[in-house]
């Protein structure tokens, strides 16, 4: 039978008052709400408002997180999760990369394997900053420590064992100065130094007994040694140098060859020794030997030790003059088959000209060159002494050489000595004739030059050479 409400309850009374009536509205819908809850709370409690498992179960945590912050220092057994959801004990420690959740019905935490990639789950559970997935069923801080102090030990000895072995190596291939010394001793091993080599080179160049050959031999390796400033100078403490002068009085050619070679490496850019060969008279025996029937090879190494000797050395340039070098040089350019030694002579005269030329200029600009010096360059008349010795002539006559090497270098002492030669040029008519087929010869020359991209090349300087002088001559 169905439950019916009372009528009083649902019928007003007849008669009652507006007001009556809206308090007794407001009691009637107070009374439902009542009821509407009381029939809730006693269907199922799967659908009851407030959940007592949910608000324990939220307890259950936090004593399980406290729990696991105490267990740092305990001992943690590792769980392996599977595929599937499993239940997770409190004290045990869960894998990086595993899915955890909380099952909200059993308040109990279950864990199992992430369905993504593995490399992919660690590197996502290092930027949570989860804890590390230790392979092992056990650890402590306590183990962790003990294995990380133990490392270190084993690094350290390890080093030690290779730093020792290292040693003991570097031993076994080198052995100490002394030791060195005393086996040198006990096996009569004399080291020579420098000096030593060169007095007993000196000895064997001067001996009677030794043989040409010997002697040739001796000499070249002196002059190994004597391109060493030093060396050079100590050949002067001993004598040396004065022997290897007198070696160019010699009836052999050979000899003469090659003493000439060891003065001329002695001569180069060493004042001292420059000034010791003026007083010991090489000077003159190289001057000699030019002037002299030789053979060509003699003759130069005799022209290399001469410009070795006159090069930055304006006392020995004055007694070259004095000596009539012009002169030997010219008749030596002007002999048959010496067009080598021309070249080399026309490279001498041209470095002397320039030479004194920037001496004066560089003491007028920076007064930094000595008095003495500069009044011994203004003291070397040389360019006097090439006009009355026909340099002038010589010179430019050489431009017909066929090397262009030559020919470069014959065009360089032709415009040094241009101021001092002008009025000869003018009166050559040959030498114009030279210069304007060298001109056509040039230019096609450098033409080719262009053509092949190069356009500052060897010919076009060899061109602007000749246009100048051809201007100067017009």
């Amino acid at each position: 039978m169905r439950e019916r409400w009372p009528r009083s309850l649902t019928v007003p009374p007849q008669g009652l008052p507006p007001s009556r009536m809206a308090l007794l509205g407001m009691l009637l819908g107070l009374l439902m709400a009542s009821c509407f809850t009381f029939c809730l709370s006693h269907q199922n409690p799967e659908f009851a408002l407030t959940s007592p498992e949910k608000s324990s179960t939220k307890e259950a945590e936090r004593k399980e997180t406290t729990a696991e912050e105490e267990l740092d220092s305990e001992v943690l057994e590792v769980f392996h999760p599977t595929h599937e959801w499993q239940a997770l004990r409190p004290g045990q420690a869960v894998p990086v990369g595993s899915h955890v959740r909380l099952n909200l019905q059993t308040g109990a935490r279950e864990v199992k394997l992430q369905e993504e990639d593995k490399f992919q789950s660690n590197l996502k559970a290092l930027k949570k900053g989860k804890r590390l997935d230790i392979n092992a069923n056990t650890y402590t801080s306590q183990d962790l420590k003990s294995a990380l102090a133990k490392f270190k030990e084993g690094t350290e000895v390890e080093s030690s064992k290779e730093d020792k072995a290292r040693q003991a190596k570097i031993k076994r291939l080198f052995r100490p100065i002394e030791e060195l010394k005393k086996d040198f001793e006990e096996l009569n091993v004399v080291i020579e130094t420098d000096m030593q080599i060169m007095v007993r080179l000196i000895n064997k160049f001067n001996s009677s007994s030794s043989s040409l050959e010997e002697k040739i031999a001796a000499l070249f390796d002196l002059e190994y040694y004597v391109h060493q400033m030093d060396n050079a100078q100590d050949l002067l403490s001993f004598g040396g140098l004065q022997v290897v002068i007198n070696g160019l009085n010699s009836t052999e050619p050979l000899v003469k060859e090659y003493a000439a070679f060891v003065l001329g490496a002695a001569f180069s850019s060493n004042p001292k020794v420059q000034v010791e060969a003026i007083e010991g008279g090489a000077l003159q025996k190289l001057l000699v030997i030019l002037a002299t029937e030789q053979p060509l090879t003699a003759k130069k190494k005799v022209l290399f030790a001469l410009c070795s000797l006159l090069r930055h050395f304006p006392y020995a340039q004055q007694q070259f003059l004095k000596l009539g070098g012009l002169q030997v040089l010219r008749s030596l350019v002007q002999a048959k088959g010496t067009e080598v030694l021309a070249v080399r002579v026309v490279t001498l005269l041209y470095d002397l000209v320039t030479e004194k030329m920037f001496a004066e200029e560089e003491a007028e600009l920076t007064q930094e060159t000595s008095p003495e010096k500069l009044q011994q360059y203004r003291q070397v008349h040389l360019l006097p002494g090439l006009r009355e010795q026909g340099w002038c002539e010589i010179t430019a006559h050489l431009l017909a050489l066929p090397e262009h090497d030559a020919r470069e270098k014959v065009l360089q002492t032709l415009g040094a000595l241009l101021a001092t030669c002008r009025d000869r040029y003018h009166q050559d008519p040959q030498l114009s004739r030279t210069l304007v087929r060298l001109q056509a010869e040039y230019q096609a020359l450098a033409t080719l030059e262009l053509q092949d991209g190069e356009d500052e090349g060897y010919f076009r300087e060899l061109l602007g050479s000749i246009n100048s002088l051809l201007k100067e001559l017009r």
